[in-house]
């Protein structure tokens, strides 16, 4: 019995288009063009985080705002509108809100202004600008639940700032976080301090994107020092204006540690914000009126947040 051998037949010799095909593989693997088929696959861990930690619990909390869920009950059920009446009812919704607002309000001009100003006078780079733009930086790097301790220290009746304040008036003891207007506007200093040192940069990037060339052809116009910064810079920085009051604005609605670090809501509700409200009924065991009052923290930063932009990019296009 005698094998027959086949001779060996080169398939790719055989069929061109198959030797094409694979060298176009090849070439695809290695190129741009052949990882932008694959883009989706480099999304997914990104997408899947974002399920997991941000829509998912989003879209639950969404739901349980309606139910009625306590930490002394097993079952959670259906209630409709009940929690946000219940709100409105005690006189939680309503005067959170306020305080919401006013805090926002505060922060937010307290802090864009002051960082306009520092950013003015830090816009050139040289090693003394340098130093001081780390200094205005380093309370970003702060968490904020310290320098809510650190501040509840300095304005604590017996701390750092009534004793500076007593070498000059005398005898002080001002409790500044024990009166309910004072309190509210110390706690959004604080929050305008921690944040100011992000915003000054910010303006200061601005600054520097604005052609010199405009302020020498100014200044060849006759124009001073503050109609230069009002009628050119202040216009040019329309952009950096709209991030910088929407950021710190937002940022503020959604206020928390710094509250609680110094504060707790107290005096009274004076300085009770949306999140320590929240807060509170989480830790008193209602956590379906915890749910409710996040909702009305999302719906408010809607509510509020796009308008601000539209006007905002408005007055860029304007600008």
């Amino acid at each position: 019995m005698t094998m027959k051998i086949q001779p060996m037949v080169d398939n790719e010799a055989a069929d061109p288009s198959r030797k094409a095909g694979r060298q176009r593989l090849r070439a695809d693997r290695g190129s741009p063009r052949g990882l932008h088929r694959h883009w989706w696959r480099f999304a997914i861990p990104a997408v899947a985080l974002t399920w997991l930690f941000f829509l998912i619990p989003f879209v639950l909390n969404i739901r349980f705002a309606f139910t009625q869920w306590t930490g002394f009950s097993d079952v959670i059920s259906w209630n409709g509108l009940k929690n946000f009446r219940g709100l409105i009812d005690q006189g939680i919704l309503w005067k959170s809100i306020e305080v919401t607002l006013v805090y926002a309000g505060i922060a937010m001009v307290i802090q864009n202004v002051f960082s306009l100003g520092m950013a003015v006078l830090l816009q050139r780079t040289n090693r003394i600008n340098s130093f001081f733009r780390s200094v205005f930086f380093l309370p970003v790097l702060l968490s904020p639940l310290a320098a809510g301790y650190i501040w509840s220290a300095i304005l604590s009746p017996t701390g750092p700032l009534n004793n500076a304040i007593g070498l000059v008036f005398g005898n002080f003891d001002y409790a500044w976080l024990g009166h309910p207007f004072a309190a509210l506007a110390s706690v959004a200093f604080i929050d305008a301090w921690k944040w100011s040192g992000l915003v000054t940069l910010v303006y200061i990037a601005g600054l520097n994107a604005i052609p010199d060339s405009l302020s020498e052809a100014a200044v060849i116009d006759g124009a001073n020092a503050w109609q230069r910064f009002w009628r050119i810079k202040f216009r040019l920085l329309a952009p950096a204006f709209t991030f910088s009051v929407v950021v710190t604005f937002i940022g503020a609605l959604g206020a928390f540690d710094i509250v609680q670090a110094t504060t707790q809501g107290g005096p009274g509700n004076a300085t009770t914000v949306l999140n320590i409200a929240m807060f509170s009924q989480y830790a008193g065991g209602f956590f379906g009126t915890a749910s409710s009052l996040s909702l009305v923290v999302t719906i408010l930063v809607i509510a509020l947040g796009v308008p601000l932009i539209a006007f905002l990019r408005r007055r860029e296009v304007e600008a």
